[in-house]
């Protein structure tokens, strides 16, 4: 009996012992961090991620929240409970839940709009619904499993907006974003940009153009060109667009942006850069028909507190230009004609490599650290033919003679840069800070042999250079929301620029067999700039409208040397640049916004030089160093009209007025047989700029999408202070289409075309040595000429959609000829330049990856496979 009681007793206190344990094992499970949480963290909720068209979205974030008390802040806040990036299916499952309360689950994915709804495990009120057979009616109210395993269902991402604090149209993933300040444009949907540059790339993009030089042009003036929201030293044939993830056109910024770029905005481009959990990345390859190839990658890796990042590309170039001449002089004697025709061979190759490292320190402070290496070789072995009729009625009536030129330049560009951010517990305010760095290394050589036909005379020269360049900008910027409806955002800048650039011609005497240096035309030539800002914006949102005041300045000091001897300088201590948008909100389709901006365009190096390029011998150019910036006040006013059914419309009218106007300038130097036309720039009494833009996106169909823009615009140079009575006034229209075509078989059909009519705005089009760096410039003496053309792709996903295959054609009806005509009171001229028509490109890419938070870590073997948890250990 007594051991009866004995054993009664010992089992007693071991099950007592056993159900405490179990007991703060449950409480503790059901609020983490928090003894006595008194939750079983037994729930589950599951379910699909698909697209508008039913297919599953893999790699879509999807996170689960509550609201917890901060003891920080004393308030209660939104807080992480769980999370997962979908399989390749879309399929997510979150585990282990918190069985009380209600919960917001929140699903993003890039080029979607983020999904938020209110979910709980509660039987009333659930929006989910539990397993069949969940035996709700059982008697005794028992426990029941079944009731926490919540079925979701599938849940359907269709649009996509962009966060920009300001109206925002929505559009649907397949290319284009609209707002009242900006457009985004997503590259990735662009296919017949695939295994090309950033020009092929920028072309399609609305209110852009792209010159065959590469040259970009905003509304036909010269924006300034970011990466990743930064100034850059890049141009866009060193910009691999299978790099790009989006292209932000911002046509009138505000004082929190660089004042630089005068008549046109900004161009951002945003890099590609992911911070998924675990492993992904893409391969990708192609080739032209002209011969080209492209080789390239991107991997990211991302575990906890570190996310890294590599991106590389290889491109092979090979083309063939054109260009004729037609010049009738007017100065002289006697009075000449002259005709140029020439041909090119273009080929090269470059590389870049960008690594990075996201270290997140804690849940408030970010630090990143960035790498690029830059390496390109490009030739361009041309042929001119040029006769000269020197219309005499008889004797000598014409020479004629050929001009080979064969030469090559190579570049380096290393770039680094950290950046930090932090972020406060007061939502919405934060603190950024970087620091940038790039080096930029140039050689170049070309040689020149001239055969004269009628004189029996050969004629070698050489053009030898390099230099570099240094750029050293630092930034931060400040952000706090005074109220829930007053913001404040202030921030400062730094800019220090250091450029060499050594040029040295020969000729070669083939009696010693040696080049002789021809000293009078050696130039040796270095400057440094430095740019010093600070800015401030205060905003200020009410229920139907709203308003930013803002007020950036900038000091710049500019000095440059010749040949170490003779010096010159422009020094603005202080420039004031203010700015004023104010938002509209007529109802929940219309929106108005109006805007005022001042704004500074500074000279370019290659603007600057005093240097002759006498590559092309009806095309002598040379820099000014005298030039001063020229300043641009902008007025722009948007509506904005969003349709049912994925129709928007964005109408803006826009005033632009500038101030000692950078302008292309012609005039003759020498005497007798020796006197030339040279082509340089001068600083213009003023121009102004006035016209309409129409941009607007169609859902014409469920597999039709169409996205139009129109500009037009009337255009005036007032360049009698270079030149009495010198006035320029033109009227200019271009129209851009992009068209997306859903096919059967998964394949998707894009075709976009251009047309813009003669326009006296135009970048320089002139070839030569410098070819592509001289800027966007404007006429006063002339116009260029109407030219169109029409691309097509054509993509198809394979694999299950891991791949893709994409067949390219660029100018299908070989109809893009840009041309110029210039007239003065020394000649008229006509020019047509063309290269690769209708270039056929075939690439295929490979994306690769798996969610695992545990990449780097022992695996547990019971983890389910279908997801990741982001919370961690």
């Amino acid at each position: 009996m007594n051991q009866k009681i004995s054993f009664a007793l010992k089992y007693l206190f071991i099950s007592a012992v056993l159900f405490q344990f179990v007991q703060a094992q449950v409480y503790a499970q059901g609020n983490p961090g928090r003894p006595g949480g008194g939750q079983m963290n037994i729930g589950r909720f599951y379910g699909r991620v698909i697209d508008e068209d039913g297919k599953g979205v893999g790699y879509a974030a999807v996170s689960l929240y509550r609201m917890q008390f901060d003891s920080a802040t004393q308030t209660r806040q939104e807080v992480l409970v769980n999370g997962q990036i979908t399989d390749e299916h879309g399929d997510f499952s979150l585990e282990n839940l918190p069985i009380r309360g209600q919960f917001t689950l929140k699903i993003s994915f890039l080029g979607y709009t983020e999904i938020s709804k209110q979910v709980s495990f509660e039987t009333e009120g659930s929006n989910g619904q539990g397993r069949p057979g969940n035996n709700q009616g059982r008697p005794g109210g028992g426990f029941n499993a079944d009731k926490y395993d919540v079925d979701l269902g599938n849940i359907n991402l269709l649009q996509e907006a962009s966060n920009l604090d300001q109206v925002t149209v929505t559009a649907e993933a397949t290319g284009v974003q609209l707002a009242l300040d900006r457009k985004i444009y997503r590259v990735d949907k662009d296919n017949t940009s695939a295994g090309g540059t950033a020009i092929e790339a920028l072309k399609n993009v609305p209110s852009l153009a792209v010159d065959l030089d590469g040259n970009l042009s905003l509304r036909n003036g010269s924006p300034q060109l970011f990466v990743d929201g930064r100034p850059t030293t890049l141009s866009l044939d060193q910009i691999a667009a299978d790099a790009i993830e989006t292209v932000e056109v911002i046509t009138n910024p505000s004082a929190k942006f660089d004042a630089s770029g005068g008549q046109s905005g900004i161009v951002n481009i945003v890099l590609k850069k992911d911070k998924r959990l675990g492993y992904n990345g893409s391969v990708r390859l192609g080739v032209d028909s002209r011969g080209g190839k492209n080789l390239g990658g991107n991997l990211n890796v991302g575990e906890g507190k570190v996310n890294a990042f590599l991106n590389a590309f290889y491109n092979e170039r090979k083309g063939d230009s054109y260009n004729n001449s037609i010049r009738e002089n007017l100065f002289g004697s006697p009075l000449t004609k002259v005709y140029q025709d020439g041909y090119g061979k273009q080929k090269g190759f470059f590389g870049n490599l960008r690594a990075g490292l996201d270290w997140f320190m804690d849940n408030r402070n970010t630090i990143t650290f960035q790498g690029s290496m830059t390496r390109g070789q490009f030739g361009r072995p041309e042929t001119l033919n040029v006769r000269t009729d020197s219309l005499y009625s008889s004797g000598i009536t014409f020479s004629e003679y050929t001009r080979i030129n064969d030469g090559e330049r190579n570049f380096r560009n290393a770039g680094a840069s950290v950046l930090f951010k932090h972020l406060y517990p007061k939502k919405g305010k934060e603190l950024t800070a970087d620091i940038n760095y790039n080096n930029i290394l140039f050689e170049s050589n070309n040689e020149y042999t001239t055969d004269y036909f009628n004189r029996d005379v050969s004629f070698r020269e050489r053009q030898d250079g390099s230099g570099g360049t240094q750029i050293v900008t630092l930034q931060t910027d400040y952000v706090n929301p005074l109220s829930e409806k007053i913001k404040l955002e202030t921030g400062a800048y730094a800019s220090i620029r250091k450029v060499d650039n050594d040029n040295f011609n020969y000729v070669f005497d083939p009696s010693i067999n040696v080049w002789d240096r021809i000293m009078n035309f050696n130039d040796q030539y270095a400057y440094n700039d430095q740019v010093l800002a600070g800015y401030v914006t205060i905003s200020h949102q009410f229920p139907k409208w709203g308003y930013q005041v803002g007020l950036r300045g900038e000091s710049s000091n500019y000095e440059g040397s010749l040949a170490g001897e003779s010096t010159f300088s422009n020094n603005y201590p202080l420039s004031l640049f203010p700015s004023i948008f104010i938002t509209r909100k007529l109802n929940e389709e219309d929106n108005l916004q109006f805007s005022l901006t001042r704004r500074i365009n500074r000279p370019n190096f290659f603007q600057l030089i005093p240097f002759t390029d006498y590559s092309d011998s009806l095309n002598l150019r040379r820099g000014n160093p005298d030039l001063i910036p020229e300043f641009t006040s902008s007025a722009e006013v948007s509506y904005q009209n969003i349709f049912k059914n994925g129709h928007n419309i964005l109408i803006t009218g826009y005033y632009k007025r500038a101030r000692d106007l950078i302008t292309n300038y012609q005039f003759t130097e020498g005497e007798g047989a020796g006197e030339v036309v040279i082509s340089t720039f001068a600083n213009s009494n003023s121009s102004e700029a006035y016209g309409v833009e129409f941009t607007v996106r169609n859902q014409v169909s469920k597999g039709i999408d169409l996205t139009s823009n129109i500009n037009l615009y009337n255009s005036k140079v007032d360049a009698s202070n270079v030149e009495a009575g010198l006035v320029n006034e033109q009227f200019t229209w271009f129209i851009k289409e992009n068209m997306n075509i859903k096919l059967p078989a998964g394949i998707t059909l894009q075709v976009s075309g251009q047309y813009q009519s003669k326009t006296a705005f135009s970048p320089n089009q002139g070839s030569g040595r410098f070819r592509g760096h001289y800027g966007s410039s404007n006429s006063a003496q002339g116009y260029s000429t109407p030219y169109w053309y029409v691309d097509a792709a054509l993509r198809k996903d394979i694999l299950k959609r891991k791949g893709s295959i994409t067949l390219g054609m660029d100018d299908i009806f070989r109809s893009r000829i840009q041309g110029s005509y210039s007239e003065s009171t020394l000649f008229v001229q006509e020019n047509e330049r063309w290269r690769n028509f209708q270039v056929v490109r075939l690439n295929f890419s490979y994306r690769f990856g798996k969610t695992d938070t545990s990449l780097f870590k022992r695996k547990n073997m019971n983890v389910n496979d279908n997801g990741s948890d982001m919370m961690g250990n």
